[in-house]
């Protein structure tokens, strides 16, 4: 391009414009001014916001700028000693020039050992005035050492917040005038020229740094949820790691339940089956002794033992294989509960009889069994204890409710008393009633009889039986 000079108008090369932008070590310029600053002033110590990865992204950036200033300063020296044949109005600043340049090669050494963490701001300043100064002078000196004024970009993204726009801009201009072949001399087209190539430098220079901020901005908040992530993850593997030692512990538990579960059902069936069937043998046979030389009274309690025996037998073989009743599977509850009755009555001696009421219809499996065994134990006690003269069940269906009433005329207690030490037939039953969400009570006083009540909710559609028994009393014969 042709310029004026303060000697004479001559034809000068203009010099390849460096570029006008920031490095991209200057973005951390951007949501990194405070972890930058940080990293420079050595305040970035552990526990704060500053990542690792940022510091040491910050401390070798800083490392390498320092490391290019004296081969840029080298570059402008060559590119100057090589087209000065050419620049004869420049050979007049040459003798300003030659001493700021041995200074700036000096300068650029010391920089070698210039520190990148712990460096005081105004320090930083101080640095960078000073780099901008020497850039300033061999650029009037000779613009081929715009190479090395663009160094002061790095200085300027060591000023802070508010001074690193001002440092900036200032290298932005020093920049134009090397790319203008001179600063404004007095020429209106060169001044022009200079200005408007400063505000370009400018503009480029801070919409390339906010750029790339907004870059680093985006990687540093994908690095905190990545970080995030990885601590999520390692928090959702402990927990899978504690769900793992729970779910064994809840397997021993669910174990040591099932185990406490059939020890219960098995001693409920043991009670309610084969030590029942050993009294009424052992009544039997008693009953046998005592009946002396009355020989068809003594062959008959002998044979009622032999039946309690084999139906015991029977029972315990069902027992142990968790199956129903014999009576129910052959027949509906109501015809079993008769049998259960008529079988009771033959034992006992003592009149008793069933009366069904409501719509009889197919309840649960365990619902049924449970009806049974309580009727069964319930009957057992009035033999054993009541010093009754007849019994009564009652079995009532209802919409939703399945009813059970054991009734007895003998001597009565006081429930509140609780059983006697070594019975268990009351609190079995109760349990049997509540396994199956339904409840079981007993209505008694002193010589006016007991009544048991036991409740089971009919939750499950039921089927009508195809065949209902007779309903009404129903004597025990």
């Amino acid at each position: 391009m042709s310029v004026e000079t303060p000697t004479d108008a001559v034809s000068i090369p203009a010099p390849a414009p460096p570029p006008a932008v920031a490095p991209a070590r200057s973005a951390v310029a951007g949501t990194v001014l405070s972890a930058a600053e940080a990293v420079r002033s050595g305040q970035a110590a552990a526990g704060s916001m500053v990542s690792p990865a940022a510091v040491a992204w910050q401390t070798r950036s800083d490392r390498i700028a320092r490391r290019l200033v004296l081969p840029t300063l080298a570059v402008s020296v060559l590119l100057t000693v090589i087209t000065l044949p050419e620049l004869d109005a420049y050979r007049s600043h040459l003798r300003v020039g030659v001493p700021v340049a041995v200074v700036a090669v000096v300068w650029s050494l010391g920089l070698l050992g210039y520190p990148v963490v712990g460096v005081p701001l105004r320090t930083r300043r101080i640095v960078f005035s000073v780099h901008l100064a020497l850039a300033a002078v061999l650029v009037w000196a000779d613009p081929w050492f715009g190479v090395f004024a663009f160094t002061g970009y790095f200085f300027a993204d060591e000023l802070g917040r508010r001074g690193r726009i001002i440092g900036f801009t200032a290298t932005a201009l020093v920049l134009a005038g090397s790319q203008t072949a001179g600063y404004p001399n007095g020429s209106v087209a060169h001044t022009v020229t200079y200005l408007i190539m400063g505000g370009f430098n400018v503009v480029a220079v801070l919409s390339m740094v906010r750029l790339m901020n907004r870059v680093l901005e985006q990687n540093i908040e994908r690095g905190h949820m990545i970080a995030e992530l990885a601590e999520a993850n390692d928090r959702l593997r402990t927990t899978m790691d504690e769900n793992v030692g729970l779910h064994a512990q809840l397997l021993t538990q669910a174990r040591e339940a099932g185990v406490a579960e059939e020890r219960s059902r098995l001693a409920g069936e043991i009670h309610d089956t084969l030590a029942q069937g050993f009294a009424g043998i052992i009544t039997q046979l008693e009953a046998a002794r005592r009946a002396g030389v009355d020989p068809a009274e003594h062959d008959r309690h002998l044979e009622l033992a032999d039946g309690l025996a084999r139906d015991n037998l029977t029972e315990a073989r069902r027992s142990v294989r968790a199956l129903r009743p014999e009576q129910l599977e052959q027949a509906s509850l109501p015809e079993a509960l008769a049998k259960l009755t008529r079988d009771w009555t033959l034992r006992a001696q003592l009149p008793a009889d069933v009366v069904t009421t409501g719509e009889t219809v197919r309840a649960a499996a365990e619902i049924e069994t449970a009806v049974f065994r309580i009727a069964q134990e319930a009957l057992a006690n009035v033999a054993r204890h009541a010093q009754a003269t007849r019994a009564r069940l009652t079995l009532t269906y209802l919409d939703d409710t399945l009813l059970l009433d054991v009734a007895d005329d003998g001597s009565g207690f006081h429930p509140s008393a609780g059983p006697p030490p070594g019975r268990f037939g009351l609190t079995g039953m109760r349990r049997r009633a509540e396994s199956l969400a339904g409840t079981l009570s007993v209505e008694s006083t002193p010589g006016e009889g007991t009544t048991i009540n036991a409740t089971f909710p009919l939750t499950d559609p039921s089927t009508p039986l195809t065949d209902p028994p007779t309903r009404g009393a129903e004597p025990a014969r």
